[in-house]
C-alpha cells in the first residue's frame, strides 16, 4: 500500500528548499588573506651594459643555441627536448597536478554521492538485555538507496584548495620549463667541451708530429758527431710527454660523448653519428643581446615557479583559517527497506517480506541542512594557521633570494663572456708568436746555429699556448651558454607541443582512463606574464 507525504511533511520539505537555496547564495564569502605578489627590487642596468658585446635591446632568447649557426648543435637540443627521461618524467608531473587539481574541483560538488544496496540475514542474541519472547530475532532484511552530502563552501575553504591546486599546477609547469633551460644549456655546455677537446686533441697530435721531426733532426746529428746524445734524450723526453697527453684527451673525451648521451637519453654508441659534421668550437656572434634585467625577472621560470608555489601556500593558509568557523552541510537520503522479520508476535499487525523492497511503503528518506563546529579546538586551529603564514614567508624569503641568485648568475656570466674573450686575444698571439719561434728555432738548430735547448722551449711554449688558446676558445663557448642558462632563455621551445610524447601517453591510455587530460594537456596561455595559465577543467 502506497503511503504519500501529509500536508506537514511537504511544508517541512518546502522550509527545507528555501533554506537550502539561501545557505547556497551565502557560500560567497572567503576567508584567508588576499594573495598580493611580493615586489623585490631589480637593478636598472647590467653592471657591464656599457660593453658594446653587450645589447640592451629586448632579445628573444626562444632559440638562443641557433646563434652558434651549428646544425648538430640543433638537432642534439631538438633530440634533447624530445628524449630526455628527466623531462619526461617533469610533463607528467604536470599531468599528476591536473589529476590533483581534478580532485580539489571535486570538493565544490557534494563529496558524497553514493549508491548503497545490501542483502542481509540478521540474528540477533536471545540473551541480550531487553529481549523478549515475542521478537523475531532471525529474519533477512535488504535495502536499495542514494546518500549525499555536501559541505557548503561558506567560507571559502574548497575554493581555496582549488586555486592552492592551480598553483601547484602553474609551479610543475614552471618547473618543467626550469627543467628544460637547464637541459638545453648543459646540452650545449657539454657539446663545446667536446669541440674543444676534438680541437685539443688535433693540436696535440700536429705537435707530436712536429716534436717527432725534431727528434728525427736530433739523431741525425748526433749520429754525425754534431751534437751529444743529450739532445736525442731531450727530444725524446719531450715527443713522449706530449703523446701521453692524447689518450688522457681521449679518455676526456669520450666520458663528454658519455655525458651527452645521457642528456640526449641514448646510448653512447649513438652518439658519435649525430656528431658528424662540423668539428668547430662553436663561435660566439659579436654582440649578444640580454635586455634589461626586467626582462630576466619576467623570463625565468625558476623564478615563475617560487611565485606560484607563493600563491597556493597563500590559499593553503585559507583553507586551515577555515577551520575557526562551522561547517555547514546538506545531508539528504532517499532508498527502499524491507525485512522479512515476523511482526505479528510483537503485538503489530500484518508483516512484510523482501519481495516488498519496491513498494511504496518501503520508502525512508531524511533530509536537511546540519552544522558542526569546532568551538574548543582554537588553539590548534590558529597555530595551524600560523604554521600554513610561517611556510608562506618563508617562500617569500625564497623567491627573494631566487631573484638576487638570478641576477648574480647573469653578473657572472657576463663577466666571464667578455673577460674570456679578451684573453682568447691575448692568447692567439702568445700563440703566433710561440708557432714563429719554433720556425726560427728549428732552423737556427738545423743548421747549427743554436743548441736543442732553445728549441726544445720554443716547442714546449708552443704547444703550451695552443693548448691555452683552444681551452679560451672554448670557454667563451660555454660562458656564452651560461649567460643565456642564466637569461632564462631556452623554455619557449616547448610551445605548442605536449608536455608528454605521443609514446608515453599510449603506453598510459592502456595502463589508466586518463578521460581527456592525456589528450588535451596544452594550456592555451604560456607567457610568463600571465597570471594564471588557462586550462580547461579537469575530471572531478
Amino acid at each position: 500500500m502506497c503511503t504519500l507525504p501529509t500536508l506537514s511533511e511537504i511544508r517541512w520539505l518546502k522550509r527545507t528548499a528555501v533554506l537550502l537555496a539561501l545557505l547556497t547564495l551565502l557560500t560567497g564569502c572567503a576567508v584567508g588573506p588576499n594573495y598580493v605578489k611580493p615586489s623585490v627590487e631589480e637593478p636598472e642596468a647590467w653592471s657591464e651594459s656599457e660593453d658594446p658585446a653587450l645589447g640592451s635591446e629586448p632579445a628573444d632568447l626562444s632559440r638562443w643555441w641557433t646563434v652558434f649557426e651549428d646544425p648538430a648543435l640543433n638537432g642534439l637540443i631538438e633530440k634533447a627536448h624530445t628524449n630526455n627521461p628527466g623531462l619526461r618524467a617533469a610533463g607528467i608531473r604536470i599531468l599528476e597536478a591536473r589529476a590533483q587539481l581534478g580532485i580539489a574541483t571535486g570538493t565544490l560538488y557534494p563529496q558524497v554521492q553514493q549508491l548503497r544496496g545490501d542483502v542481509l540475514a540478521v540474528g540477533g542474541s536471545e540473551t541480550a538485555a531487553n529481549t523478549t519472547s515475542a521478537a523475531d530475532l532471525r529474519y533477512g532484511e535488504t535495502s536499495l538507496g542514494f546518500d549525499t552530502a555536501w559541505e557548503l563552501d561558506f567560507w571559502g575553504k574548497f575554493r581555496k584548495a582549488v586555486a592552492a591546486g592551480v598553483g601547484n599546477l602553474d609551479a610543475s609547469i614552471a618547473s618543467y620549463d626550469d627543467i628544460l633551460v637547464t637541459l638545453t644549456a648543459e646540452v650545449a655546455r657539454v657539446y663545446s667541451r667536446i669541440r674543444t677537446l676534438e680541437a685539443r686533441l688535433e693540436i696535440t697530435r700536429n705537435n707530436a708530429a712536429l716534436q717527432a721531426r725534431s727528434l728525427e733532426i736530433a739523431t741525425v746529428r748526433f749520429e754525425g758527431g754534431d751534437v751529444t746524445e743529450l739532445d736525442v734524450a731531450q727530444a725524446r723526453t719531450l715527443l713522449a710527454n706530449t703523446q701521453a697527453a692524447i689518450p688522457r684527451l681521449e679518455s676526456i673525451l669520450q666520458r663528454s660523448k658519455n655525458a651527452l648521451a645521457l642528456l640526449l637519453g641514448l646510448f653512447p654508441a649513438e652518439v658519435d653519428a649525430m656528431l658528424k659534421g662540423t668539428s668547430d668550437i662553436p663561435s660566439a656572434p659579436p654582440e649578444v643581446a640580454v635586455g634589461i634585467p626586467a626582462d630576466m625577472l619576467r623570463r625565468r621560470p625558476d623564478i615563475r615557479q617560487v611565485e606560484r608555489r607563493l600563491l597556493a601556500q597563500n590559499a593553503l593558509t585559507g583553507v586551515a583559517e577555515a577551520g575557526l568557523y562551522p561547517r555547514i552541510s546538506l545531508l539528504g537520503s532517499i532508498g527502499l527497506k524491507s525485512s522479512s522479520a515476523d511482526l505479528t508476535a510483537a503485538g503489530f499487525p500484518g508483516g512484510s517480506s523482501l519481495g516488498d523492497l519496491f513498494d511504496a511503503s518501503s520508502l525512508e528518506f531524511l533530509a536537511g541542512p546540519t552544522f558542526s563546529w569546532d568551538i574548543f579546538n582554537y588553539g590548534r586551529i590558529k597555530n595551524r594557521v600560523r604554521v600554513q603564514d610561517a611556510r608562506f614567508q618563508q617562500l617569500v624569503e625564497a623567491y627573494r633570494n631566487t631573484v638576487l641568485e638570478a641576477v648574480r648568475e647573469v653578473e657572472d656570466a657576463s663577466v666571464a663572456f667578455l673577460r674570456s674573450q679578451w684573453e682568447s686575444k691575448y692568447l692567439l698571439e702568445s700563440a703566433t708568436a710561440a708557432s714563429r719561434s719554433v720556425e726560427l728555432a728549428m732552423f737556427q738548430y738545423q743548421e747549427g746555429l743554436t743548441d736543442y735547448q732553445r728549441l726544445l722551449d720554443s716547442q714546449r711554449a708552443l704547444a703550451s699556448q695552443q693548448d691555452l688558446l683552444t681551452t679560451s676558445r672554448g670557454n667563451i663557448a660555454v660562458n656564452l651558454v651560461a649567460l643565456y642558462k642564466a637569461l632564462g632563455g631556452g623554455w619557449e621551445i616547448r610551445e605548442g607541443k605536449p608536455f608528454v610524447p605521443e609514446t608515453t601517453r599510449e603506453e598510459m591510455a592502456e595502463r589508466t582512463d586518463w578521460g581527456d587530460l592525456l589528450e588535451d594537456e596544452i594550456p592555451t596561455t604560456s607567457s610568463p606574464e600571465t597570471e594564471q595559465l588557462e586550462w580547461r577543467a579537469p575530471d572531478w
